[in-house]
């Protein structure tokens, strides 16, 4: 490879690494025509950086010049850093001959904003359409949309990506205007609202005439910042309630704010809210695949999620009037609310119960973690363990055993997990 092409690569990947939303999960576009690559099934197959980060793709900013100088973003134009900028043929150029060296099996692709978003967005259609029909690339392919591009370029952007994504970035446009003023919201919902309706007319279409081609066939997905802005976890998590109802979202990535800039609106942290960014995950989770409300949650009165415990486990702990659960007669959707029982065990539960009574061995072998579920549960009436203690015990027999570690140290790391983040 070319020191020049390196050199740019080594740019251009790192700048894109702060953009996390780059699953592929949804992708099913088969190879035809002895093409390149696939993206059946899963899409591709997925690595994890230590802080559990994707990075499968071919990951990558077209460029990192920028128009905009949000003090959040390490391409603002003001930060003095290196800049870059691939050709379109660099980017096509790169994607088929990492992925003949099986480095990777897709692409993510995203950009500063360069002149204006039309002559950035333009850009990044003709990248995809020509590995798709140049290359006959079949691979998964990511398009960032950029907010203020024409309603002609989403659409042709859909007609050669798998996923279409548009970073939403703050909680909101309060923060939106204090952080980046030369952004706002309208401009970042209106491509969204757009790729929802085509979403929905491709849907249409291909019921009418198998031919129609697909468009964004993994649909689309957006991220939000955690930890720039003052918002707390229930601002956080009602955004993007409403996201997944208004826009029809496949997903919300929550990124950890990463300190790179010492600029005054910006809160002094020295690493990212890891912890935090993870607990949000899964209270998205519980919404999305537990039947949770964001109230059931988090609320006006309790803000902020439990950074000591992963929210199930929170509410669980709330609401001990709603336990011990019985294993046997539950219905599905309470089975579902019990800390240890995920969905698979739930519905393993449901399945098997209808011919035999379950006992705890039973829901051992079905992967219920009964370190958790043990205080919540019966089975056939009968407790596994005690279930008298106050949350407050409970929580820590459940952080860190049954009573085998000295109470002045539980204190302590308990102090230590509150500090993060």
């Amino acid at each position: 490879m070319e020191s020049r092409i390196t050199e740019k690569l080594k740019i251009l990947a790192d700048a894109a690494k702060y953009d996390v939303s780059c699953s592929s999960s949804g992708g099913k576009r088969k190879n035809e025509n002895k093409g390149l690559g696939n993206a059946e099934g899963m899409g591709i197959c997925h690595s994890y950086t230590e802080d559990g980060r994707c990075v499968s793709l071919l990951k990558i900013l077209l460029t990192n010049h920028c128009i905009f100088d949000c003090a959040y973003c390490v391409t603002r134009k003001s930060n003095d850093v290196k800049r870059a900028a691939f050709t379109v043929q660099e980017v096509v150029d790169l994607t088929v001959n990492f992925y003949r060296r099986n480095y990777i099996e897709g692409l993510f692709l995203s950009s500063g904003i360069f002149k204006n978003a039309d002559y950035t967005m333009e850009r990044l259609v003709r990248v995809a359409k020509k590995l798709r029909q140049e290359e006959k690339f079949n691979g998964y392919i990511h398009l960032k949309t950029i907010p203020g591009a024409s309603d002609e370029l989403i659409k042709e952007a859909g007609l050669y990506a798998d996923r279409l994504s548009v970073n939403i970035e703050l909680p909101s446009e309060m923060s939106l205007q204090q952080l980046a003023p030369e952004k706002n919201y309208s401009e970042i919902l209106l491509p969204m609202g757009s790729i929802k309706d085509q979403l929905i007319l491709a849907k249409e279409e291909k019921q009418l005439f198998k031919s129609a081609p697909a468009f964004a066939p993994a649909g689309q997905s957006t991220q939000l910042i955690v930890g720039a802005s003052a918002e707390n976890d229930h601002q956080i998590l009602q955004l993007s309630n409403q996201l997944y109802k208004d826009y029809s979202l496949k997903r919300v990535y929550y990124s950890g704010y990463v300190p790179i800039s010492s600029d005054n609106r910006l809160p002094i942290i020295t690493e990212p809210p890891i912890i935090r960014e993870n607990r949000i995950y899964q209270a998205d989770w519980l919404m999305r695949f537990y039947g949770f409300n964001v109230q059931e949650i988090v609320d006006e009165q309790n803000p902020h999620l439990d950074l000591d415990i992963d929210p199930k486990l929170g509410w669980a702990l709330r609401n001990r009037h709603m336990f011990p659960v019985e294993i046997n007669t539950a219905d599905y959707e309470m089975i579902l609310r019990v800390p240890g029982i995920g969905v698979k065990s739930a519905k393993k539960i449901v399945s098997a119960r209808r011919f035999t009574p379950l006992n705890f061995d039973n829901l051992r072998q079905m992967g219920v973690v009964l370190k958790r579920a043990k205080y919540f549960i019966t089975c056939q009436t009968k407790t596994m363990y005690r279930q008298d203690f106050d949350s407050q015990t409970l929580k820590r027999r459940i952080l860190f055993g049954d009573g085998s570690v000295r109470s002045s140290l539980l204190t302590q790391q308990l102090d230590l997990f509150k500090q993060v983040g």
